[in-house]
């Protein structure tokens, strides 16, 4: 029998900060520090929120609020829940509290073969704006910039799927 899962999305809390941290050494080469995180929770710019399933962290991401602009600094999904939306789940939150308050575009760097996360980024309005050649340390590789301006048609997104 299937059950219906519980999802929660929160703010993160410095409690998150060991479960993100097992999601990012799952999803990426060099992955961020506790010490990293800690600093985020501080930081009066920053804004990570978690997707909770059946009360465990599946997902997590973050932006910056700089100006009238929201960088997203990381998203991700633990490899246990990849599959189930919750990717686009997170973007969704990030972006409509972006909307609320008030800032007028959000952008990201993406690696280019990151196919799966471009698909995300282009369903959820973004445009490709560039290349930032070597931006990753770990490979060299490129990131691709993309961006999406919010209008108010970006206002009725939904909060599904």
């Amino acid at each position: 029998m299937i059950t219906q899962q519980e999802i929660v999305v929160r703010p993160m809390t410095v409690e998150d900060i060991w479960a993100v941290v097992e999601i990012e050494k799952e999803s990426f080469a060099t992955p961020w520090t506790p010490h990293a995180f800690r600093l985020e929770m501080k930081n009066h710019l920053a804004v990570y929120r978690v997707v909770e399933v059946d009360g465990r962290v599946g997902a997590y991401g973050g932006m910056w609020l700089i100006l009238d602009e929201a960088h997203v600094t990381n998203i991700a999904v633990h490899p246990d829940y990849r599959g189930r939306h919750l990717g686009s789940k997170i973007m969704k939150v990030l972006m409509k509290e972006a909307r609320q308050r008030k800032l007028l575009r959000m952008t990201l760097e993406v690696r280019t073969q990151n196919h799966v996360a471009i698909a995300l980024y282009k369903k959820l309005g973004f445009l490709m704006a560039g290349i930032r050649p070597g931006y990753y340390q770990d490979t060299g590789e490129d990131a691709l910039i993309m961006w999406v301006e919010f209008t108010n048609d970006s206002d009725e997104m939904t909060e599904e799927s």
